[in-house]
């Protein structure tokens, strides 16, 4: 375990704001109110306040044009701390965040784990590029100079059926008029689209699984290289805010025209589809069009399902803008292409070259270099835990409050091992 402050933890001040749509934020709140702590959240929605129990509640209700001078005076008048979000990107967390760094007030984002299943991020000011994780190889090396490997076995099991139950609630409760009827979302698609879509989904499920492992299957047998792009949703900040992409049809464009072009005759191309894609686009028909344009339209095939570690252990090579299975596969130790910001995005971990070349001269990653990054994401930024389903939520708020209580947000943190059954 790493060591304890000698002296005791000085009284803080935290301000909640929007977070995974799960009782985390709440709970979370409530321990560090026992610890001693000041606990304050602001509400923008319905969704927001379904999800808070706890005291220390307020409600923003005014447009929000108003949003910055209100959440600038809310942080001198309560003494704020620290801040603790989901979406480090969405409209109010920015003007949130730029009014914390002018007072000197830390930013804690959390999402869903670099490293999957059961990691939660817990880190300063956000995540992929507003990591403050190093990206220098001799700086990551220093780091995870001293820290073990990462236990990397499944200790939790989360629950889509809680997600989904919990996240139409919220979503629901913030359509009802009259509440929050200012409030502006950070979604693209309207939720009812999303369900829909993703209710289609599940219904195709295991007929999409078997096609996809017919295909993987026929061209395994073809004998030349494989090459997966691994698909992810439109409306994720991280290629909203994080690439250049203004769509996902235009990276995947990019990537089967420089395929055309630069990879091997015998070469094959895989779009897996990402697993929660609300369906709004019909992307079998967009991604068989790009090809049939780009004139490989036998060459390039989309993945509308299948199980993402059997596919990753059939190619030998992985592209994303900026996905978490570039980080799957670096641990995998495949060839990987990022085309926007990413966390992992490193010489010595991914390409460190155009596109064009990947295809004929991408590299595994540097064994060393490979060890060090884990150990250091997996220790310093992230807790163990899920958000969704006990008792990987207890053990996540747990962690969570270890780490804000005693100040050990991006510092090493040993855990112990799981245990025994």
């Amino acid at each position: 375990m790493s060591q304890e402050p000698e002296n005791a933890p000085r009284q803080r001040r935290f301000l909640f704001l929007q977070g995974p749509i799960t009782p985390f934020f709440d709970e979370l709140g409530a321990r560090l109110r026992e610890l001693g702590h000041d606990v304050h959240r602001i509400n923008l929605c319905l969704g927001d306040k379904l999800f808070w129990r706890g005291p220390g509640a307020v409600d923003f209700k005014a447009r929000k044009e108003k949003w910055p001078g209100f959440i600038a005076a809310f942080l001198d008048t309560h003494r704020i701390t620290d801040i603790v979000l989901l979406g480090e990107q969405r409209f109010y967390h920015r003007e949130a965040i730029a009014a914390a760094k002018a007072r000197g007030i830390s930013v804690v984002a959390t999402d869903f784990g670099y490293l999957r299943p059961d990691w939660i991020v817990f880190e300063f000011d956000g995540l992929g590029h507003d990591s403050q994780f190093p990206r220098d190889p001799a700086a990551i090396m220093a780091l995870a100079e001293t820290l073990p490997p990462p236990d990397l076995s499944t200790r939790y099991r989360d629950s889509f059926l809680n997600q989904a139950v919990l996240d139409i609630t919220y979503h629901v409760a913030s359509l009802i008029p009259g509440f929050f009827r200012h409030y502006e979302s950070h979604q693209i698609y309207h939720p009812f689209q999303v369900y829909a879509g993703t209710l289609f989904r599940i219904i195709t499920r295991r007929r999409a699984n078997r096609r996809a492992d017919a295909i993987i299957a026929r061209l395994k047998r073809s004998g030349g290289p494989l090459f997966l792009m691994a698909m992810q949703m439109e409306t994720d900040f991280s290629v909203r805010a994080y690439s250049h992409y203004p769509d996902l049809d235009t990276a995947i464009d990019e990537v089967t025209r420089s395929f055309a072009r630069h990879a091997p005759p015998d070469a094959q191309l895989l779009f897996k589809v990402h697993p929660l894609d609300p369906a709004v686009k019909n992307w079998y028909r967009r991604v068989t069009a790009i090809a049939q344009r780009a004139g490989v339209p036998d060459r390039v095939h989309y993945l509308g399902g299948g199980n993402l570690g059997d596919i990753t252990e059939s190619v030998q090579g992985v592209i994303t803008i900026n996905s978490t299975v570039g980080l799957r596969a670096i641990v995998d130790r495949l060839p990987t292409h990022a085309m926007g910001e990413a966390l992992y995005k490193i010489p010595g971990l991914t390409h460190d070259g155009p596109l064009d070349r990947f295809w004929t001269e991408g590299r595994p990653p540097e064994p060393e270099l490979r060890e060090a990054f884990l150990r250091g994401i997996a220790h310093c930024l992230q807790i163990r835990g899920v958000y969704y389903a006990r008792p990987g939520l207890d053990a996540a708020v747990d962690a969570a409050a270890h780490r804000l209580h005693h100040g050990l947000i991006n510092q090493p943190v040993i855990e112990p091992p799981p245990p025994l059954l």
